[in-house]
């Protein structure tokens, strides 16, 4: 339960992160904490039972591009929720970079827990 709220939290804190470091990507004026952690929780959701299907489906071409067609699967996971929450995602670019931003922001505070263990 505790790994699970921890992940909750990285989440949220990410695309916080994000949303201050890229134009991109940000959340609607007045958003309050509530409105992050929903966007945090359904990112995970989205991470958790979405982004494997979608990685699924597109298994041949991710093939045929070594994998950097992962990059798409998370700007589409990353428009799909912003979609679902309070997050304003400035087009496929923007999601785009906001998803590779994310993935480098989300491994550097995983990194950082791992090393608090």
């Amino acid at each position: 339960m505790r790994a699970l709220l921890l992940k909750w939290f990285l989440n949220t804190l990410a695309l916080w992160l994000v949303s201050e470091l890229y134009a991109g990507v940000s959340f609607a004026p007045g958003s309050t904490l509530a409105d992050y952690l929903v966007a945090g929780l359904v990112l995970g959701l989205a991470n958790a039972l979405i982004r494997p299907f979608l990685l699924l489906l597109t298994l041949p071409l991710n093939l045929l591009t070594l994998g950097l067609f992962t990059l798409v699967v998370n700007a589409l996971v990353l428009w799909l929720v912003a979609w679902a929450t309070a997050l304003n995602v400035q087009g496929f670019g923007g999601a785009f970079v906001g998803a590779l931003l994310l993935s480098l922001v989300s491994f550097a505070l995983n990194l950082l827990i791992q090393d608090a263990d």
